[in-house]
């Protein structure tokens, strides 16, 4: 990060390559369009070139400070976008209109079970949500989310472990419960 303040480009590219990635699903998850997403991790990337020398390693490392941009950028692309919503076609809504290629009923069903999954999600306390999000759709380890939300592992697995507990209830799984 030393390097990128200090304007070397090949360092951005090493920030860039390593976390996009994980920046671009950050991005989808929160704004659920891809093309805003995609917004959002340019204006994030183009804020960590400007910013660098923001970083401070004794806060967590480079990926969480990346995240956190990004997570703050998203949420102005969502203020934002909430003004404009009546004007804009989201992409789901673009996606519907058009013919499908193949099987509409298993296309339904899927587009059914990932409301469901998303209700289900929304519907858990916050801290159990974003382990669970930075989990399945950020593709972090539990060491990695740890990390980045400053929480030991065990709390990290107890909190996505009683996430998923709740999630499979509200959709209808039943669960044994193990004490």
């Amino acid at each position: 990060m030393g390097l990128v303040h200090e304007g070397e480009a090949r360092a951005f590219e090493v920030i860039f390559d390593r976390h996009s990635g994980a920046a671009f699903s950050l991005a989808y998850r929160m704004c659920g369009r891809r093309a805003m997403a995609e917004d959002v991790v340019q204006e994030a990337f183009l804020a960590v070139w400007r910013s660098g020398a923001r970083y401070d390693r004794a806060r967590g490392s480079v990926r969480s400070w990346v995240l956190g941009v990004v997570h703050n950028r998203a949420i102005d692309a969502l203020r934002r976008g909430v003004v404009r919503e009546g004007r804009n076609v989201g992409d789901e809504g673009l996606a519907e209109r058009l013919a499908a290629a193949e099987r509409t009923d298993v296309e339904v069903a899927r587009r059914e079970d990932a409301r469901a999954v998303r209700s289900a999600l929304e519907d858990l306390p916050p801290d159990q949500r974003r382990a669970i999000e930075l989990a399945y759709f950020g593709g972090f380890t539990h060491s990695q989310i740890a990390e980045m939300l400053d929480l030991p592992v065990g709390t990290v697995k107890g909190r996505m472990r009683l996430g998923l507990t709740k999630m499979r209830i509200s959709l209808g799984d039943p669960v044994e419960v193990v004490l």
